[in-house]
């Protein structure tokens, strides 16, 4: 699967944001009680923050298929938890509940998001934060190369601190085409 991105447009996006974050299965997002204005506001938090982006991943027909938030740890959702290291970028995705799942897509999806985040040279380890208990999201990251470090106390969940270098990333990446597994 190949996936585009653009920048999330906060008011042109959120009826559809809103259906995907409010949604049972993005119980995890924690905007389960949002109504639509909130998910505006919300984004237009983001859209105007210059430590935090919204990009939509769009399919090969140019429909959004997830939402991608990349942050600068060192001065958004991590600040005192940890020590970071230039080079760190901090990420979430969500891929929207569907009646038709795909088998592989969320994986394809996350490898994405980190090959887009990685095209960037100045980055060079990406930082999660999911919440301890989402144990899908932890099989997901270690199939791209992340490793736990530790869980950490944030205002509004316990989280798995976990990190994947670019090395890291590239490497099983090359390992998977090597033996012929689509990533």
């Amino acid at each position: 699967m190949t996936f585009t991105f653009r920048p999330l447009d906060p008011l042109k996006d959120a009826e559809l944001l809103h259906s995907w974050v409010t949604h049972p299965k993005a119980a995890y997002w924690m905007m389960q009680d949002a109504t639509l204005v909130d998910v505006e506001r919300a984004y237009m938090d983001i859209a105007a923050d210059e430590h935090h982006h919204a990009l939509l991943g769009l399919d090969e027909d140019g429909v959004p298929a997830f939402l991608m938030e990349k942050y600068d740890p060192a001065h958004r959702e991590l600040v005192g938890l940890y020590e970071p290291r230039p080079g760190d970028v901090g990420m979430h995705f969500l891929t929207p509940a569907t009646d038709t799942p795909v088998r592989g897509f969320t994986r394809s999806v996350i490898t994405a998001v980190m090959a887009h985040l990685f095209e960037d040279p100045a980055v060079e380890r990406v930082v999660v934060e999911p919440d301890v208990s989402n144990k899908a999201v932890h099989a997901l990251n270690e199939a791209v190369g992340f490793v736990p470090e530790r869980e950490i106390r944030k205002p509004e969940k316990m989280a798995l601190l976990s990190f994947c270098t670019r090395d890291q990333f590239f490497k099983i990446q090359h390992s998977l085409a090597a033996t012929g597994v689509a990533a």
